[in-house]
């Protein structure tokens, strides 16, 4: 009888460890499927995370000033593909920042309508011939340069997103502020780039609780309703979101001066990477291309590219 009790309790132990074997592979299932986005520095030891952080911003900048320069849709669509490769390299898993992604794309949407609605023939003026595709009241005609335009300008701000991603990913912010002060930028003013890179996640933390707690209230963000109630309701979230952000910057300036910040004209700092070879490439490689960018552009009889 004893052997059978022993047996039936060595059995009872056997399936009640199986069982929490079980629940904890199955946690460890959710926890790895379930990525939250962000826009923070994210260590992967990938080849752009070796560059310097002075390198990255001088190409971010760069980067900006070419986009700001062209209206060529050919060289945007190399700046995305290029951007996108970059940002593949980081070795960032594409979850973190899809939600970036799609917000960034519905943004840019709603922009290219409202500047046809402010501005339907602007396509037109500014390539100076007039397709008609859809015939509609007034000025509000849809024409393939207007369609063209609004095309180009949307994959222009677009392209800038990559790179930006690209920059916040792969830069840590004490090492980038420590560059920075290196290049003569006064390290007051680097620091404060620092809390700002530093800053992101809290506001992506801000946003996710406020958004929870604002649903708890009854505040719905779904698709089971229309469109310009998600609106309305995002800016429920915005509000105290603003207000946080004020309030936690508050506190930062307050800590800065009980922590003395400022009191003497130079600083030392911990995280100081030294640039090298590899650094001094890839910023000749910019110049070189930025150069290129500016001449195509002074060159240019045209400001828009128009195949058709």
């Amino acid at each position: 009888m004893k052997r059978n009790t022993n047996h039936k309790n060595d059995m009872n132990k056997n399936t009640f460890n199986n069982d929490i074997k079980k629940r904890n592979n199955s946690s460890n299932v959710n926890k790895t499927k379930k990525i939250d986005f962000g826009i923070n520095y994210v260590n992967t030891n990938s080849v752009l995370h070796q560059l310097n952080g002075v390198t990255k911003f001088v190409l971010f900048l760069a980067w900006v000033t070419v986009v700001l320069t062209t209206f060529d849709l050919r060289l945007i669509l190399a700046l995305i593909i290029t951007g996108c490769t970059l940002l593949k390299l980081t070795r960032v898993p594409f979850p973190v920042y899809k939600p970036l992604l799609i917000a960034t794309a519905s943004v840019l949407s709603i922009n290219a309508l409202f500047m046809f609605l402010l501005a339907p023939q602007q396509g037109v003026e500014y390539i100076g011939s007039s397709t008609l595709l859809l015939s509609l009241w007034g000025d509000y005609s849809l024409t393939q340069e207007t369609l063209y335009y609004l095309l180009t300008v949307t994959l222009k701000y677009f392209s800038m997103f990559p790179i930006a991603l690209v920059f916040v990913f792969t830069t840590h912010p004490t090492e980038f502020a420590a560059s920075l002060n290196r290049l003569g930028v006064p390290y007051k003013i680097a620091y404060a780039v620092s809390l700002t890179l530093r800053y992101l996640p809290d506001v992506k933390n801000d946003f996710v609780n406020i958004m929870h707690a604002q649903q708890a209230r009854g505040v719905d963000l779904s698709k089971n309703v229309s469109v310009l109630s998600r609106i309305r309701n995002v800016a429920k979230i915005l509000g105290p979101l603003i207000f946080s952000s004020l309030d936690r910057a508050d506190e930062i300036s307050n800590a800065m001066t009980l922590r003395g910040f400022g009191h003497n004209k130079k600083r030392t700092w911990y995280s100081l990477k030294p640039m090298t070879k590899q650094d001094y490439a890839v910023m000749g490689l910019i110049t070189l291309v930025v150069t290129l960018a500016i001449i195509k552009r002074v060159m240019a009889t045209e400001l828009f590219w128009y195949p058709f």
